[in-house]
């Protein structure tokens, strides 16, 4: 090799180091987002007819209050609908019962996510891979934005005017993420970009009991950061009802108790419990066609 060929390589060498290093440190720089798990919520729709039914429900499975139910505008343009937070020991659920039809793309968004800052948080997002489906607008209490991550999951941020308190969890719930063999690897770096979060876990064998194919594996990815778990299920879409319906995982202390309560409380069970990875799972559905995995530790 030349002199002159060597000078050049090793020139393009550093300028890329030079560039990463920029990039690192400029992430490094960036504030935590995040507040804490407790103010990430489930965004769940039912009916109207079917909103206290739900909410009954719930509570009655996992413990925990409602805030007073009101009728508001959560959305840029005109809708109105009942809303309420469910707030138990393993998760919330922000509950919206539409009194008009839903505007688009409200509805599809899996989460909400309580952020410091609402400009940094849409800067990051971006920065970090996203696309704003609905750009920052006010609501009642605050301001939001709906965004997409790599691979077509919808969260919305948040922030609040006057700062929340709520009371850390008993457990943190997991978002439970559904994406494509093709996105997943993209999908995972932007978040964990954007949430200074970590992958804790990445299991190219996972055992197809836990998407409901249990003679074949799956690729499942745990991610925690300050806005709580993340389980990224990377499947081919061959998924059998109601795998990629439930929208969160809670983790309870006794399984068979809390679904005894589930049932006594009007919820369905659509898949009977199984243990793989350490854990016993089941998923039911709530009145009004909400879709949840429950855990506990296996025994």
């Amino acid at each position: 090799m030349s002199g002159k060929r060597l000078l050049i390589n090793t020139l393009l060498i550093s300028s890329f180091l030079m560039s990463a290093s920029a990039a690192v440190a400029k992430d490094a720089a960036q504030p935590q987002l995040g507040v804490g798990a407790q103010y990430d919520t489930t965004h769940v729709y039912v009916a109207p007819e079917d909103v206290d039914k739900f909410a009954a429900s719930f509570l009655a499975t996992f413990g925990g209050q409602s805030t007073k139910q009101v009728v508001a505008t959560v959305t840029p343009t005109p809708s109105s609908t009942t809303s309420q937070l469910l707030q138990t020991p393993v998760g919330t659920v922000s509950l919206f019962g539409f009194k008009t039809p839903i505007p688009y793309p409200f509805g599809a968004e899996r989460t909400g996510y309580l952020v410091t800052d609402m400009d940094e948080a849409v800067k990051a997002a971006k920065d970090a891979g996203a696309d704003v489906l609905v750009a920052t607008f006010p609501d009642p209490i605050g301001r939001d934005v709906v965004i997409q991550w790599p691979g077509g999951i919808n969260m919305q941020l948040y922030w609040h005017t006057t700062k929340p308190s709520y009371a850390a969890f008993a457990t943190v719930p997991e978002n439970r993420v559904y994406v494509s063999p093709e996105r997943a690897d993209a999908f995972t770096r932007s978040f964990v970009r954007f949430s200074h979060g970590k992958v804790v876990s990445d299991d190219a064998k996972a055992s197809g009991v836990e998407i409901g194919r249990p003679k074949d594996m799956y690729r499942r990815i745990r991610i925690e950061s300050a806005f709580g778990k993340m389980t990224v299920l990377v499947t081919d879409g061959h998924l059998p009802y109601p795998y990629g319906r439930e929208l969160t995982g809670y983790e309870v202390a006794d399984l068979k108790d809390t679904l005894a309560k589930a049932t006594a409380a009007g919820a369905t069970i659509l898949v009977q419990p199984f243990t793989s990875d350490r854990r016993d799972s089941a998923i039911v559905q709530f009145p009004g066609g909400y879709v949840a995995e429950i855990h506990a530790a296996a025994k």
